[in-house]
């Protein structure tokens, strides 16, 4: 059975087209997902995206088990900076992505972490901590709405006194919305439209209390069929699709999160595949014909020989065009290069492009 967010009941009074996803019973779409893909593109939007996961890791020694598990450099976070990282194996895969936050230098951090891998990550976190660091699984009792788009601090800012236009990316402030206490609000998203994020207890009321001054805002909902086609507009990856436990970094593109500087999880492995190259790559693709690419599809060259796989792929909304993220040959990765998605056994053209889409 399917659990629930706080705000189960406002989607579903809100009509909402609801599904599982990740154990929870989630929207998928209100008015549909061009429209709110436009909105949030344009203007603002709140998700619902209470299904993901947060610990808090306190402790004289938080900071070293934080470095030893993740990739990205955490001793460089100061109160009030967050990181975007990812939690290695011993394969050279990768276990998750996650945002790391800085609460209190050394001593205080909160992991953000994928709904679908909160037990997964919890077990493999713990299994490195050696030293009694602290832990703590506030999933259950956090809410976490993302407020996105290019309007969205503009009308926020009459809901606190803090200086929310401001705020830079991948900084977060604590205190006072809409009338509520100690709500971390942070300058992170997962659509590249702008907005914030806001983190907050369900208690007294506050689930109920902040959504609904955020509807006064005329503030649309928005499913997370929309907040799939944003990520993949901005050639943001997506955990399960285009990383996962047999995809490195370095192949995902995600080198600049991947530090040197330090010694981690399988950090020699990854030295070397950086030192000898890499086999396959994560690239982006804009299809040249008729053609939706979808997850799995096989990737070939003009031959028909195979080069690569699929991970996510869509037509995007206001683009008039399909495009999508693949697994390709090191020696099919250049930009400009000529692909073909295998699709109901047809080779369909499409061409290797930068990211973002936009």
């Amino acid at each position: 059975m399917a659990l629930n967010t706080p705000f189960t009941e406002k989607h579903i009074s809100l009509g909402a087209k609801m599904a599982p996803f990740a154990g929870y019973n989630m929207p998928i779409s209100y008015s549909g997902i061009n429209d709110e893909h436009a909105e949030v593109r344009n203007n603002v939007g709140v998700f619902d995206v209470s299904h993901m996961g947060e610990f808090i890791l306190k402790g004289e020694y938080a900071l070293d088990l934080i470095q030893r598990v993740t990739t990205n450099d955490a001793s460089s976070l100061s109160n009030g900076q967050a990181q975007y990282s990812c939690l290695p194996n011993k394969e050279g895969g990768i276990v998750d992505d996650l945002i790391v936050y800085c609460i209190e230098k050394e001593k205080v951090y909160m992991l953000v972490v994928n709904a679908g891998n909160i037990e997964k990550d919890w077990n493999w976190i713990s299994s490195f901590n050696t030293n009694n660091v602290q832990m703590h699984n506030i999933s259950a009792k956090t809410c976490l709405l993302a407020i996105q788009g290019p309007n969205a601090c503009k009308l926020l800012q009459s809901l606190t006194p803090i200086d929310i236009t401001n705020l830079k990316n991948y900084t977060f402030v604590r205190g006072v919305f809409a009338g509520i206490e100690n709500v971390l609000i942070s300058a992170t998203g997962y659509t590249g439209a702008g907005g914030v994020e806001i983190y907050f207890e369900d208690s007294n009321d506050a689930a109920n209390i902040i959504w609904d001054k955020l509807m006064e805002l005329n503030i649309k909902p928005i499913g997370l069929g929309a907040r799939d086609t944003l990520r993949l507009e901005m050639g943001y990856c997506l955990y399960g699709n285009d990383i996962n436990d047999s995809t490195s970094p370095l192949e995902a593109g995600l080198g600049w999160i991947t530090k040197f500087t330090k010694e981690f999880t399988n950090s020699s492995f990854l030295a070397l595949q950086k030192k000898e190259g890499i086999s396959k790559k994560l690239v982006g693709f804009e299809m040249i014909e008729r053609g939706i690419p979808r997850h799995d599809y096989l990737i070939k060259d003009s031959d028909g020989s195979l080069i690569g796989k699929v991970t996510s792929g869509t037509q995007i909304p206001g683009l008039n065009k399909a495009v999508g993220l693949g697994y390709v040959a090191i020696n099919q990765a250049s930009v400009g290069n000529s692909i073909y998605i295998e699709i109901r056994n047809t080779l369909v053209k499409a061409i290797v492009t930068k990211t973002p889409f936009v």
